[in-house]
């Protein structure tokens, strides 16, 4: 062998040894650390106590969340397919345009906390744009979570049943 093909392989090997262990602590942090970042939807489906599925956000839901390190949060889901207003003023919408922006979007914001033992999360809303959340904790369970993607579920969803949602880390 050469130098520079020992040079080369024991620069592989530098790199490899000094990676190795953010590997090891990635798989270390707590489901806090895990949980901090901004998150774009991917999936929302609601399965009712009688079994059937709502997909209320449509077969291509929208939305984004974020977890502060500091315990604040932010989400907001809606259909990707919103109608326009006609009248292009906020204050004007039609009975139909108010309807189809109510059933189809959500967002609140508040504290949260999180249970390292149950793999939970409890959201503590300050506000919301369905004001019927206001003073119920909201329980997530966290049912998979990596560096890159998250899964939990809401087994308290607005109209009985639970809601599983799927994300993926914003870069």
């Amino acid at each position: 062998m050469n130098r520079r093909t020992i040079a080369g392989l024991a620069a592989a090997a530098s790199i490899t040894i000094t990676l190795s262990p953010l590997s090891a602590m990635s798989a270390d942090k707590s489901l806090k650390q895990q949980l901090i970042g901004t998150w774009s939807l991917t999936s929302w489906e609601q399965t009712r106590p009688d079994g059937t599925k709502v997909a209320r956000f449509g077969d291509h839901p929208k939305g984004v969340t974020s977890f502060l390190p500091n315990g604040r949060f932010f989400i907001m889901i809606h259909r990707s397919d919103l109608p326009k207003i006609a009248s292009n003023d906020a204050m004007n919408p039609t009975p139909d345009e108010a309807k189809a922006l109510t059933v189809g979007a959500i967002a609140y914001y508040g504290t949260y906390t999180v249970s390292e033992k149950d793999k939970t999360v409890t959201e503590k809303l300050e506000g919301t744009t369905f004001p019927n959340q206001m003073d119920i904790p909201q329980k997530r369970i966290i049912t998979a979570i990596s560096a890159t993607e998250m899964r939990f579920s809401n087994p308290g969803a607005v109209g009985g049943g639970h809601v599983e949602l799927a994300w993926k880390r914003v870069k």
